[in-house]
């Protein structure tokens, strides 16, 4: 084993694993921490957590008992994976558990890098941008569950960690690896527990992974680990135990992000589409039921049908000021889970998954300990296979994909 990853999200977590498998190595996303007697062989093997807005305690725990799995195997390099657009508030889990995980393996520094340049996630001066708009001015800063309403990685981690963070600026790291490295010795010397790395394009990822290459713990997001992967320079096809299998799709949106928006848009034109009612999924148990007897109505040979609960960011103020938030969130989340079981035993294995939340309880309810990664449809989304059995997930972050996803993901699979 390289590298061992420990992802605060599904969709984080297959992120990831689709950029270490473009890059040639073999890898293996198990979800939830594993048991102690699993054996998996791998180049990079990543733990998949619900622990993003889960109770910190609950978020430390899993990622310190994930730590110690993976060190138990003789992994001798660790990833603390979360989202390009940070997605966490004063109040943790990112500070908390990357402290957590310092102490853990004796270590006092770290990187910060939530970046991903090829999805438009840059830093500049310590300032995270997506597509060139500040965080706390796009559409993450009316996120329902961790709304940024910052774009300073460093006030963020700041605010939410034991220790004090600085910045290595773009302008270091057009100077490579050596230059970063020094950087980062000296941000060290001088008491900085964290240092956010600048990244503004595809050359500066791979300097960062060559400076960070000794460093026994890095945090955050893909790109980061897509430039550690591209300075090993590995090679070969790692994604062939992750086609997806043959079979009929369903797709199941949750997401209310702007490109998710964009993307049930675009395809509810072309297929069969069913909004999800809130107030049922509140009130019927019954729903879920119904859902899939849609679902199943349709078409076998045509385009697969969309199941969505996506809406737009002032519709779903108006549901979460009628609902409660946490309230609505959860109950669309257990239909879709339900929703998932139900048509799997009808023979659906083909499930197109859109928002991290919805990935998770999707994944969790179907049973699936663990994929082989899969070919990428988008960057920082990969089809996977469930681990000893048929079923394959295309499981898409909110704002991933382009305007096709859900076609391209099914042209994919044909």
């Amino acid at each position: 084993m390289r590298l061992g990853v420990i992802a605060d999200d599904f969709t984080g977590a297959t992120d990831i694993a689709g950029f270490l498998v473009a890059n040639g190595l073999r890898t293996v996303q198990l979800n939830g921490v594993p048991s102690a007697d699993l054996q998996i062989e791998a180049d990079a093997i990543v733990i998949s957590l619900k622990s993003r807005s889960c109770p910190l305690a609950e978020a430390v725990a899993q990622s310190l008992a994930s730590l110690e799995w993976l060190r138990s195997r003789g992994c001798p390099q660790f990833f603390f994976k979360y989202c390009s657009t940070f997605d966490s508030t004063p109040q943790g889990n990112i500070g908390p558990v990357t402290d957590a995980l310092l102490d853990a393996l004796g270590e006092d520094f770290t990187v910060i890098c939530p970046v991903l340049p090829v999805n438009g996630r840059t830093i500049y001066n310590g300032y995270l941008f997506v597509n060139g708009v500040p965080l706390d001015e796009s559409g993450m800063r009316h996120h329902p569950v961790t709304p940024m309403t910052d774009s300073n990685l460093m006030r963020l981690m700041d605010a939410q960690s034991r220790g004090r963070t600085g910045n290595v600026p773009s302008t270091v790291m057009d100077r490579g690896a050596d230059a970063v490295r020094a950087a980062l010795d000296e941000l060290k010397f001088k008491g900085f527990r964290y240092a956010v790395l600048d990244a503004l394009n595809d050359a500066h990822l791979v300097t960062m992974g060559q400076a960070v290459a000794d460093m026994r713990l890095v945090t955050g997001g893909s790109g980061l680990a897509d430039g550690m992967a591209r300075a090993w320079g590995g090679s070969g096809d790692a994604a062939s135990t992750g086609r997806p299998a043959k079979g009929r799709a369903v797709i199941l949106s949750g997401s209310c992000s702007q490109m998710t928006n964009a993307q049930v848009v675009a395809y509810r034109d072309a297929a069969p589409s069913l909004a999800v009612s809130v107030d049922r999924c509140l009130s019927e148990p019954g729903y879920a039921g119904e859902l899939a007897a849609w679902v199943e109505a349709q078409p076998a040979d045509g385009p697969a049908p969309l199941v969505f609960a996506t809406t737009p960011p002032e519709t779903l103020k108006a549901l979460q000021a009628r609902f409660g938030a946490a309230e609505a969130s959860a109950a669309v989340e257990r239909v879709f889970g339900a929703l998932a079981q139900r048509l799997e035993a009808k023979g659906f294995n083909q499930f197109i998954v859109a928002g991290g939340e919805t990935s998770g309880i999707v994944t969790q309810s179907l049973g699936i300990g663990g994929f082989h990664i899969g070919p990428q449809i988008a960057p920082g989304v990969p089809w996977v296979r469930a681990i000893g059995r048929p079923l394959s997930l295309a499981l898409k972050s909110g704002n991933f994909g382009g305007e096709r996803f859900f076609f391209e993901a099914q042209d994919l699979a044909a």
